[in-house]
């Protein structure tokens, strides 16, 4: 995945793999491994939408609402398809750069530009709602509840709007570490509570009537002599599973926390800035270095590991009924089975997948790097 470094000059570095593949130093991606397929991948539809999320690789994360499927691209088109059919139901060309997944909630969806607008679309017809000029750029999806809509931007701060009107009803600012890697999590936003992990390695529970601190818990603490060494982030988006949050960083753990009182669980040396996945009593982890980890969500333990994707800039990792999936930068879509890791089918998209995948009733959703966007399942 490309990851932009921000820090107080511009530095051209890609700490995990923009510049991975290519070039007599660099390293290469593990080669494909034979296996037997004992599933096969069927695709239920697909469909173009625009040109796909623009030379930075943003992660234009498709979103699910109301047996809608919506999705983006870097050159402003927002479309809409039924998740069964894939009929189009709408697409609209915004005249505008879009730089962050589709949000989606309470009727509407929200896409953000690289001027660090949020723009709201009526999920049933695509008609403009409303427009919020922010104080920089929303990188990750905009989360809803019934009220708001809370988007995370990539200096720091985390805004609620009125989900109707796109008025601001509160901001909670955080600290900027120097350096840290481009993108942010995507908040869980709940009726009362938004749920946040941020760039300095802390996370955060706010009220979503004012804003404030409910509780803050650091997840991850800067170690080392050297800037890059120091570096820690809270990334990936935090998973709520069985009334736990489990939160991956960056050069830091994975963390259980209990949610009601904020007592840690437990913790593990673990290095991710993807987004978590669970099922079969384990929690799913794509690491910094491209291997994939199971770990009991009671105590930690590891169930498996696979490592056989190693430097092949791989996914956020997805359940889809007993088979864990995840997609690659060269657009394999590779599935394994949930109790041991082993792979049981592979699938080659049309291009590389670099945003989350979604998946509902069994059907996985990815959009590629050439802006296709995909509703698969495993037979």
């Amino acid at each position: 995945m490309l990851r932009r470094l921000l820090a107080a000059s511009i530095l051209s570095i890609s700490l995990t793999g923009c510049s991975m593949w290519g070039g007599s130093d660099e390293v290469e991606p593990n080669p494909l491994v034979d296996f037997s397929a004992e599933r096969q991948v069927v695709v239920k539809w697909s469909s173009q939408v625009g040109d796909g999320p623009g030379e930075v690789f943003n992660q234009m994360t498709p979103a699910l609402l109301d047996n809608s499927v919506f999705a983006a691209s870097g050159d402003g088109v927002v479309a809409a398809f039924d998740q069964n059919t894939g009929n189009r139901l709408w697409r609209v060309e915004l005249d505008q750069e879009l730089i962050g997944g589709v949000g989606a909630g309470s009727g509407k969806v929200v896409v953000s530009t690289m001027a660090g607008e949020l723009i709201c679309l009526d999920a049933g017809t695509g008609a403009k709602l409303w427009v919020a000029q922010l104080s920089s750029e929303v990188v990750s999806d905009a989360q809803f509840n019934s009220q708001l809509v809370v988007a995370q931007q990539v200096n720091g701060r985390i805004v609620a709007l009125n989900a109707d009107t796109g008025e601001q009803v509160w901001s909670y600012e955080s600290s900027m570490p120097r350096l840290t890697l481009r993108g942010t999590s995507s908040p869980l936003v709940a009726l009362d509570v938004t749920l946040a992990g941020l760039d300095n390695g802390k996370f955060v529970a706010l009220d979503n009537q004012s804003g404030g601190v409910l509780w803050e818990q650091s997840i991850s603490l800067a170690e080392g002599r050297s800037e890059l060494e120091r570096m820690t982030d809270v990334d990936g988006r935090p998973l709520l599973f069985e009334n736990v949050i489990y939160i991956p960083s960056y050069q830091g753990k994975v963390v259980a926390i209990n949610p009601f009182n904020a007592q840690t669980l437990w913790s593990k040396d673990i290095s991710s800035y993807h987004s978590l996945a669970a099922g079969f009593g384990n929690i799913y982890i794509s690491e910094a270095n491209d291997h994939i980890q199971a770990l009991d969500t009671r105590t930690a333990a590891s169930v498996w590991s696979q490592s056989q994707l190693e430097n092949r800039q791989i996914t956020s990792p997805v359940v889809a009924g007993n088979a864990l999936a995840v997609a690659d930068k060269q657009g394999y879509l590779h599935f394994m089975s949930q109790i041991d890791g082993h792979f049981i089918a592979r699938f080659k998209l049309g291009s590389g997948v670099t945003g989350d995948m979604k998946v509902i009733d069994n059907t996985i959703y990815a959009l590629t790097d050439s802006g296709r966007l995909y509703a698969l399942t495993l037979n």
